[in-house]
C-alpha cells in the first residue's frame, strides 16, 4: 500500500477492496465501511532471505528452520515462499500479507498479554509443516501466486496501527516463521514506536535466528501440537524436538510464552499424554506457563474425526492441575468456566471470560485484588 493511499484511507477508515480467496480477510478490515481501497500486489516481492548459505557444489541450503531445505537454481523449499534465484535466496512474500484483521487478543490465544485489548493480524502463504487438522490450510498450503495479496510494506503497517490506535501486531494464521523478514522488520520498526509484536507459531525454528527475533518480540504463542514423536512425524510432518528446544529457548529469554494445545480425538487425546505433557512443561516451563487446551473441529485432512468432547478437554484440564499447572484453559467451549482466570492463590476469580468477552476484571496491576498474589504475565 503506498503511503497516499493509507493518507487518503486514514481520513474515512481502513478497508480492503474485496474478501479474499481464503475469505480470512474481510471485505472492510475490522468492519469499518466506507473506506478507500487498498492496492493489491501483482508480483512476488524480491527481497534475500535471512539465515541460509551458498554451497560450493551450487544451490544454497536454508538455515531458517530445523528442514534445512537444499535448494537448486530456480527451485523453493518446502514452505513455498523462498525461492533460489541465481545462488541468491530470496523470500517472495515480503511485504505481501494474504490475510489481514483486527482480532482481539483472547483469540490468538494469549490470555496473560494485555486482555481486553486489540491486534492487527496479519500472514502470508507459506508454511513449513503440513498439519493435516490445518483450519487456515486455503492459505498456509498455498503458493504465493494462489493467494490475493495486499501490497503493504512494514511502515505502512506500523501506520495503519498507529491510525487506528491498535497498541499490537500479531503474525498469526499461516506460520510466521516462513515470513521471518517481513515479520522482523514490521516488529523492528513497532518496537520503536511502542507497537507490541506477537508470534503465533508452531515453534519449528531454528535457534540462531529465533534468538534474534525474540529481540523484537512482546509475546509467544506455540501451537504444542503433541508430546509424542510419531505425531509430529505422521500428522504435523515436522519434529518433536526442535520445538521443544525452542519452547525452553523462548521461556529463558523473558519474553511472555503460553501454549495451545489442539485435542484431536483418537490421535493425541489420552490421559497419559496429558500427563506427560504437564510433568514437561512443569519440569521444563514452569507451573505458570499458560496452556490452553482447544477443541477440534472437523477440517483439512482429518474431516473424518468428530469434535473433541467436551469431556476430553475438561479430562486434559483435571490431569494438568493435578500435576500443579497454574493456569490451564479450555477453548472453543464459550461458557465454560475453564475460560476464566483463577488466582493459585485465594482461588478468586481475576478475569471472568466469555469467548473473547471479558466480563470482570479483578486484577491491580499484576497482582489478585483478593489476595495480592503476583500473577505472572504482562497486564
Amino acid at each position: 500500500m503506498k503511503r497516499r493511499t493509507f493518507m487518503r484511507c486514514a481520513g474515512c477508515g481502513l478497508a480492503a477492496a474485496a474478501a479474499s480467496q481464503t475469505s480470512l480477510l474481510p471485505e472492510f478490515l475490522g468492519g469499518i465501511q466506507n473506506a478507500c481501497a487498498f492496492d493489491y500486489a501483482s508480483r512476488l516481492s524480491s527481497v534475500e532471505a535471512r539465515y541460509y548459505k551458498k554451497l560450493d557444489t551450487g544451490g544454497v541450503e536454508c538455515e531458517l528452520c530445523p528442514r534445512h531445505c537444499l535448494v537448486t537454481d530456480m527451485e523453493r523449499g518446502y514452505c513455498g515462499v523462498r525461492e533460489n534465484q541465481g545462488d541468491v535466496y530470496k523470500t517472495l512474500v515480503y511485504g505481501l500479507p494474504c490475510a489481514l484483521n483486527i482480532d482481539p487478543i483472547e483469540k490468538k490465544p494469549l490470555y496473560h498479554f494485555y486482555p481486553g485489548t486489540k491486534a492487527l493480524s496479519l500472514a502470508t502463504a507459506g508454511c513449513n509443516v503440513n498439519c493435516k487438522f490445518c483450519q487456515n490450510w486455503e492459505i498456509s498450503q498455498s503458493r504465493p501466486e494462489q493467494t490475493d495479496n495486499l501490497d503493504i510494506p512494514p511502515s505502512d503497517m506500523i501506520d495503519i496501527c498507529t491510525g487506528r490506535n491498535i497498541p499490537i501486531i500479531a503474525y498469526t494464521y499461516s506460520e510466521p516463521v516462513i515470513f521471518y523478514e517481513y515479520m522482523y522488520d514490521i516488529a523492528d520498526r513497532g518496537q520503536k514506536q511502542g507497537i507490541k509484536s506477537v508470534m503465533i507459531t508452531g515453534g519449528y525454528i531454528e535457534e540462531k535466528p529465533l534468538a534474534e527475533l525474540l529481540t523484537r518480540l512482546d509475546a509467544v504463542k506455540v501451537d504444542l501440537k503433541s508430546i509424542r514423536e510419531d505425531y509430529y512425524r505422521d500428522i504435523v510432518g515436522g519434529e518433536l524436538a526442535p520445538v521443544l528446544k525452542r519452547l525452553e529457548q523462548i521461556k529463558n529469554s523473558g519474553v511472555w510464552l503460553e501454549l495451545v494445545y489442539l485435542v484431536v480425538p483418537t490421535l493425541n487425546d489420552t490421559a497419559e499424554e496429558f500427563v506427560d505433557l504437564a510433568r514437561w512443561i512443569k519440569t521444563n516451563l514452569g507451573a505458570d506457563t499458560p496452556i490452553h487446551f482447544s477443541r477440534f473441529h472437523p477440517q483439512y485432512l482429518l474431516r473424518n474425526l468428530p469434535p473433541t468432547p467436551q469431556k476430553t478437554l475438561e479430562t486434559a484440564y483435571d490431569a494438568c492441575r493435578a500435576e500443579g499447572l497454574q493456569f490451564v484453559y479450555l477453548g472453543n467451549v464459550p461458557g465454560h468456566p475453564a475460560e476464566s482466570t483463577y488466582c493459585p492463590g485465594c482461588g478468586e476469580t481475576l478475569i471472568d471470560r466469555r469467548g473473547y468477552t471479558i466480563r470482570a476484571y479483578n486484577l491491580e496491576a499484576n497482582r489478585c485484588k483478593y489476595c495480592s498474589r503476583e500473577i505472572p504475565g504482562i497486564f
